[in-house]
């Protein structure tokens, strides 16, 4: 690389941070230990010994859930440890995320409400209205279309009943 070109690091303009390395380690960490906690003690209920079959359903889990633990208090430890205080996550970074993030999170209550074909077709054709910047009828058509293909493909081909909501039980499906 040249002195003239730049990478994308280096141009990209850093902001607070939202989150530090360490503490997202540390949050990791904590998480993953309480998760191989519960599976412990529920796989430890279910049954983790040796029987005259063999081993017990919750045999393996267990022991991987030892694992994960053990594993887990390692990241604890040299997230401690190590201080490291660069950013893990910045608020120009966390605006990105966001952008994605908030409305996949509406699309999934969504569903609920009005089923996974109608909010198929508003999420589809917002990204490509708001972020894609493409014509409303291209928007539009693309997701109705593709929706259409995906009703046709499961709900008649594989007669795989997805959820439905008030439109599709007006039109009788």
């Amino acid at each position: 690389m040249n002195p003239s070109e730049t990478s994308a690091d280096e141009e990209r303009e850093h902001s607070r941070a939202v989150i530090t390395i360490r503490n997202a380690e540390i949050l990791v960490a904590i998480t993953l230990g309480v998760v191989s906690l519960i599976t412990i003690w529920s796989n430890y209920q279910l049954g983790a010994g040796w029987s005259s079959y063999g081993p017990d359903a919750g045999y393996f889990p267990l022991r991987l859930g030892v694992v994960i633990l053990l594993a887990s208090i390692v990241v604890l430890v040299h997230a401690i440890r190590d201080n490291d205080q660069t950013a893990f996550l910045e608020i120009a970074q966390a605006r990105l995320v966001a952008v994605i993030l908030l409305p996949l999170i509406a699309f999934v209550f969504a569903i609920a409400y009005l089923g996974i074909y109608v909010a198929s077709v508003i999420f589809i054709a917002a990204f490509m209205l708001f972020l894609g910047k493409f014509p409303w009828w291209k928007a539009a058509s693309v997701s109705i279309i593709m929706m259409l293909v995906f009703f046709f493909v499961f709900e008649i081909q594989f007669k795989v009943p997805l959820p439905k909501g008030p439109i599709e039980n007006w039109l009788g499906f």
